[in-house]
């Protein structure tokens, strides 16, 4: 699977599933372009040899900016990798602040509809163009205590499912990647607030979240990163508006 030539974007790609992602892209010989908001992310990567840039995808005026640079940087772009999330908070439905809850759709929604609209021109331009949303299992799932992040990732299902109907006549293929429960710190900080909350101890909720597929074992960030080149590749070619589960068959969110 030769992805030679490729011009990649993705973005929160400076750590975590992104940065697992990014890799992975130029271990098949994309060149590869990574955003995050956290500035010493942005430096870690850069001395990891990526290309990486400072902007906040939930901001439009910022991922308008970006595209610019892209243009300059790679001269087109032919996948975007919208990996830009956030937790969101978690609690009963009533406890939840407002302010959080907006949030974590100007994150987890509106920043792939902003990377998706404004890089639309570049991506028109590409022979094989290609869009891979960051969903979740939440995404097809409900979960207690965590609708805000739940409700966000469904709605990133009909986005990436709509999108495939308007841009599949022109050749853009726009899938989304549900991921179980990824091992890393972020969901370390989710098991530990559900823990507060059903007032439970951490590891009997890190259990649960261990226990909740199949496989009795916590997705990695490599086995995202395989899913996403995968479905930008011509492997791909035919595979489009889907909502790719990696979660080892999970069928209950705790």
């Amino acid at each position: 699977m030769d992805l030679s030539g490729k011009r990649v974007l993705v973005t929160a790609g400076a750590s975590g599933i992104g940065l697992a992602i990014a890799h992975r892209f130029t271990e098949f010989g994309a060149r590869v372009v990574v955003t995050d908001i956290n500035p010493d992310a942005v430096r870690a990567a850069e001395d990891r040899g990526l290309v990486a840039r400072l902007s906040d995808a939930s901001s439009e005026e910022q991922v308008a900016e970006l595209m610019g640079a892209v243009r300059a940087e790679l001269g087109g772009l032919d996948v975007l990798v919208n990996n830009a999330g956030i937790a969101g908070p978690t609690g009963p439905v009533e406890t939840l602040d407002s302010g959080e809850w907006a949030r974590t759709f100007e994150v987890n929604v509106h920043s792939q509809f902003y990377c998706v609209k404004h890089g639309l021109p570049l991506l028109r331009e590409s022979d094989d163009a290609s869009i891979v949303n960051l969903s979740s299992a939440a995404g097809r799932l409900g979960m207690a205590g965590r609708s805000a992040y739940s409700a966000s990732k469904w709605a990133v299902i009909g986005f990436t499912k709509t999108l495939a109907i308007e841009l599949g006549p022109e050749g853009i293929r726009a899938n989304a990647i549900c991921p179980g429960a990824v091992d890393g710190p972020r969901i370390r900080a989710v098991i530990e607030a559900k823990a507060e909350m059903l007032g439970k101890p951490v590891d009997e909720i890190a259990a649960l979240y261990r226990d909740q597929s199949s496989m009795r074992r916590l997705v990695t960030a490599d086995d995202i990163a395989g899913m996403a080149v995968f479905l930008a590749s011509p492997m791909a070619r035919n595979v489009n508006g889907q909502a790719m589960a990696v979660d080892g068959n999970t069928e209950k969110l705790y």
